[in-house]
């Protein structure tokens, strides 16, 4: 698999358009490296409606935090249970690679009736919509679009949630610590994350909220300071990893270790 993280599409970009050229169908790729191909109506439905099929090239790149996987030079390590896909300690990418597999086996196709097609894939989906809003409406030429970017298989959806992100910055007063203070890492694991709009409403747990509580409820046993805290790693997926580390008296470590415990 082809690297393709938000901003990194680069290669798949222009395998797309390799692709085209191989088939001999027409293809433009612009500047944001947004993909139009373009392929003529099976024989008999050369009359029907031009229909555009749309999906985005780029995925959510996320990762266990033990896993030494490069997003922008390994491809994904896939591994197969089943007749189920999944990646090794990484997003599998299904968001939206699953758009480019069904184009492609219909670009491929010589035995699938259809109408006049023109497949557009765009760029920088997961983090704005970014090549969507640099396209030329040109690229919009047809009678409908079907957009390819549902989760479930044979469900069509009319509409969506719009989202919104925000940056949010909290003073922070910084002093040092006592000399005796010892330091301690706390660390949130084994959440099954998810994206944060198909599985935000499964009740998964959310490793940023998980460690707020643990933190706010420990006040109440144990007095800390905070050296340094982070949490999840993309906007969109629901973070499943949490790292904090405190500064405590060596006297409360008993009390530390009972709320991690419980």
């Amino acid at each position: 698999m082809i690297p393709r993280c938000s901003g990194n599409e680069k290669a798949i970009s222009d395998y797309l358009v390799d692709f085209a050229k191989s088939k001999k169908l027409e293809v433009e790729q612009d500047d944001a490296q947004n993909i139009l191909i373009k392929k003529p109506a099976t024989p008999g439905y050369e009359k029907t409606p031009t229909v555009i099929l749309q999906g985005h090239m780029d995925m959510v790149c996320d990762k266990k935090k033990s896993a030494k996987h490069d997003f922008k030079k390994d491809p994904i390590e896939l591994r197969v249970k089943g007749d189920m896909l999944y990646a090794k300690d990484t997003t599998l990418g299904a968001d939206d690679g699953i758009a480019i597999a069904y184009v492609l086996a219909l670009l491929d196709s010589n035995t699938i009736p259809h109408p006049p097609l023109r497949v557009l894939i765009t760029t920088e989906e997961e983090v704005g919509l970014n090549g969507a809003s640099a396209l030329d409406p040109k690229y919009l030429e047809g009678d409908m679009l079907i957009n390819m970017d549902c989760e479930e298989e044979g469900v069509l959806f009319s509409s969506c949630a719009g989202g919104i992100r925000v940056k949010h910055c909290i003073p922070a007063k910084w002093e040092n610590p006592e000399k005796n203070c010892i330091s301690n890492l706390i660390s949130i694991r084994g959440l099954k994350g998810g994206h944060s709009g198909v599985e935000i409403d499964k009740g998964r747990g959310n490793s940023n909220k998980l460690m707020g509580r643990f933190l706010n409820d420990l006040l109440q046993e144990v007095e800390y300071c905070i050296s340094e805290i982070n949490g999840g790693v993309k906007m969109n997926a629901i973070p499943q990893e949490a790292d904090v580390t405190i500064l405590i008296d060596p006297c409360d470590e008993s009390k530390l270790a009972a709320e991690v415990d419980e």
